[in-house]
């Protein structure tokens, strides 16, 4: 039984039922902001970085906020295999107590960071030639700002309110900032849905950009000031832009790939309790999403993807916690050569599913 799926929207479906799926269509490769899940992801990209199989023919886009960011920030590194493993396994060696606050919390966060984006390589990642980071973050309005968890989190109360009646209310609250390296911003900041800037990064504030879009409200104390882009207070990019919420594809039979944890795509962080909320057909058009089949996570440690709940759960055995990622990410390292599997044997075109 194969341990993906694969789904895609209306011009991607007709792409692959065609046989014409092919690397150099990828325009986008898109991250969510989805904490630990982007561990069964690792095996994924790992396959796509040593294959060299993006960016063979023009430059492809690296959008993400928060754990896609962070992922993405590893591509465009000069030993970029090296950097994303160094990733992971200061991602999954993290650990924290219950004395442990949002300030101290955003230290070790940058701790992971340091381990593997190096300042003395920032000029190299920043004229990579394959790929474009983007990386998307919010920068908070009102006191979605503040420090103090009880005048944030009644912020982030009233946010959820007006949010459940439209996604338009989210941007009382807080404002998207998209980061993005090379010579211009990623096709998505041109569209007429787009709400936000656009800041060039440079060597100064990727770290602090990077970081910012990983800086989970309530949980992670956010980043001041980011060099170039306006004052303020920066959180994580997936209060805005959690799963999916935008075209990625510039032109029309661009594709849009995106590797997520599960079949749900949930546009914001605020909605993932409105059943209702989803993307629009249109945002879906050109994306191949793949996905781990369910038989696949009932064989991960504890039946589950590794989630941020498993920092409280064994935050006085965080060995367990840490042998746990160890083996889903070990599980999840096939995953990308069965992709390719599925696209050499022309098996991707029979068990593609329509979104």
């Amino acid at each position: 039984m194969s341990r993906l799926r694969i789904k895609a929207g209306k011009k991607a479906y007709e792409i692959i039922r065609d046989g014409g799926f092919r690397f150099d269509d990828i325009s986008t490769y898109f991250g969510a902001a989805v904490g630990p899940r982007w561990l069964v992801a690792s095996g994924f990209d790992l396959t796509l970085l040593t294959r060299g199989l993006l960016g063979r023919s023009r430059p492809v886009h690296l959008i993400g906020s928060s754990a896609g960011a962070w992922r993405f920030a590893a591509w465009i590194q000069p030993q970029a295999v090296e950097s994303y493993r160094r990733f992971m396994d200061a991602y999954i060696s993290v650990c924290f107590t219950r004395q442990d606050t949002p300030a101290t919390i955003l230290k070790k966060f940058t701790g992971i960071l340091g381990s593997y984006i190096e300042d003395d390589a920032l000029p190299f990642a920043l004229a990579n030639k394959r790929y474009r980071l983007s990386v998307i973050t919010a920068r908070s309005r009102g006191l979605v700002a503040s420090e103090m968890l009880p005048l944030q989190k009644s912020a982030l109360a009233v946010c959820f309110a007006l949010n459940f009646v439209s996604r338009s209310h989210l941007f009382r609250f807080a404002e998207r900032v998209v980061f993005y390296n090379g010579a211009k911003p990623p096709p998505f900041c041109f569209q007429p849905g787009f709400r936000g800037r656009y800041v060039r990064l440079n060597e100064i504030n990727i770290k602090h950009a990077v970081m910012a879009s990983g800086a989970i409200p309530l949980v992670v104390a956010g980043v001041k000031n980011i060099f170039g882009a306006p004052d303020g207070v920066y959180r994580d990019g997936g209060l805005i832009d959690y799963h999916l919420s935008h075209q990625f594809a510039e032109k029309e039979d661009d594709l849009v790939l995106f590797f997520h944890h599960e079949e749900r795509i949930i546009p914001g962080w605020l909605d993932k309790k409105i059943k209702r909320r989803a993307p629009d057909e249109q945002t879906l058009n050109n994306v191949v999403m793949v996905f781990p089949s369910q038989s696949f996570v009932d064989r991960l440690p504890e039946g589950k993807i590794p989630d941020r709940d498993d920092f409280l759960t064994h935050i006085d055995d965080p060995n367990r916690r840490i042998e746990n990622w160890r083996k889903a990410a070990s599980l999840s390292a096939p995953l990308g050569e069965e992709f390719l599997e599925l696209l050499e044997s022309g098996r991707l075109r029979e068990i593609v599913e329509k979104m």
